[in-house]
């Protein structure tokens, strides 16, 4: 399979990267800053760059730009894809990729469009900081826009080949939803977590809980602000429920409530145990297939 990175960052220096160390795929790229294509030509993030004359050869297109830039990006590259060829985003948000998907359909009819998702990421950003193993064991979540069943097929080939443990199939209101929570909701209290003034005078005093909670406070603000703007009103929610779960914990606190206080970190205890074997049995029923 001949595969396109078009936007050669953390994500799609790390595919490249991927593909080329445990497939046999023929990796090109291409990206707006020179110097992105210099460092990712040295990581070893693809063998060829992208260009008019041999896009027409790809079989996959990945594009990995803002959410912003996907349109613009994607219509400016189809044109030069053959019959036949997929398209797929990797963003973090699915409504609006599929609504900008489903535009391109009606302009290019004959290309196959696939939103996806990686679960998988790192706090720094940047081909630099691109690694082979980045997809290794993450799930990866899919919305076929409009696709054949060999271009589906062909595609979870590729995204298992490069690490993918579990393959997800999700509509995009439920991604947006779910995103909302278990990725953007974390990046902002993580990003208020930094900003207590106790945080400046914490060295020494942090060990796992500290490091694990602040982690994703350091991100790429024009991309972060982007996304939570374009799922705002399923992160406006999710902020609300958690104030509403912390004033629970505050009020117990003020009124001298042990038992209450008790009740809420059991039931946070349970439910964290159910969590993870939930977890558990995800990934084992994936084995087992």
């Amino acid at each position: 399979m001949k595969v396109a990175i078009i936007g050669l960052g953390l994500m799609g220096g790390s595919l490249g990267r991927a593909l080329i160390k445990k497939t046999d795929c023929t990796v090109y790229a291409c990206d707006k800053n020179e110097d992105s294509l210099k460092k990712g030509e040295l990581l070893g993030c693809y063998g060829e760059r992208l260009t008019k004359e041999n896009a027409g050869e790809v079989d996959l297109a990945v594009i990995t730009v803002y959410p912003s830039a996907f349109f613009d990006c994607a219509y400016e590259w189809c044109k030069y894809l053959k019959a036949g060829a997929t398209v797929v985003d990797c963003g973090g948000n699915k409504r609006v990729a599929v609504k900008d998907m489903e535009r391109l359909v009606e302009v290019y009819p004959d290309i196959n469009f696939i939103a996806t998702h990686p679960m998988a990421g790192r706090e720094f950003s940047g081909v630099e900081h691109s690694t082979a193993s980045l997809y290794e064991n993450c799930s990866w979540l899919i919305c076929a826009v409009r696709a054949s069943l060999e271009s589906i097929s062909a595609l979870k080939r590729t995204l298992k080949a490069v690490g993918a443990r579990k393959i997800v199939h999700t509509s995009p209101e439920e991604h947006d939803r779910i995103i909302a929570y278990t990725s953007q909701l974390c990046h902002v209290v993580s990003s208020c977590m930094v900003k207590s003034p106790t945080a400046e005078k914490g060295l020494g005093f942090t060990a796992g809980s500290f490091r694990d909670l602040t982690r994703v406070a350091r991100l790429s603000p024009e991309m972060w602000a982007e996304l939570f703007l374009q799922n705002a009103d399923n992160l406006i929610g999710e902020i609300e429920s958690m104030e509403r779960r912390l004033k629970e914990y505050r009020i117990a606190l003020e009124t001298g409530d042990e038992a209450k206080l008790k009740a809420l970190l059991q039931d946070g205890t349970d439910r964290k145990i159910s969590i993870d074997r939930s977890f558990q049995k995800f990934f084992k029923d994936e084995d087992k297939g």
